[in-house]
């Protein structure tokens, strides 16, 4: 495993155990980090986070999040002990939303073909 795979490993689990533990703003929903990227010189972080809940539709747990961009910054620098840390940036993953999406169109297209089957 390369070095910035690692890097983005360490990365994605400490944030997670950051915005569960350290973070006490109510504003922040259920918040799951899904993926890291880092670019190739380390130096910026895209954070990819799944947001479910009543946080999700009023955008709350972005704006919240990016105000602690910074408190998560300095925490994440104390734990990885780098030359430098990233700069982060959470973006959106629609991933999680998108698969359940799709898994209830499948069980509907089941129904009907069952529906029709039975006609």
């Amino acid at each position: 495993m390369a070095r910035r795979e690692k890097v983005q490993k360490v990365i994605k689990q400490e944030i997670s155990s950051i915005i569960q533990e350290e973070l006490k703003d109510p504003c922040i929903g259920f918040v799951t980090v899904t993926r890291v990227e880092l670019s190739q010189d380390l130096k910026h972080a895209k954070i990819y986070v799944s947001v479910l809940g009543k946080q999700k539709s009023d955008n709350s747990t972005f704006v919240a999040l990016g105000r602690a961009k910074g408190y998560i910054r300095r925490l994440l620098a104390q734990r990885l002990k780098m030359r430098f840390t990233p700069d982060i940036i959470f973006k959106e993953d629609k991933s999680i939303e998108y698969s359940i999406y799709i898994s209830k169109k499948i069980d509907e297209l089941k129904d009907e073909h069952k529906h029709n089957k039975e006609e």
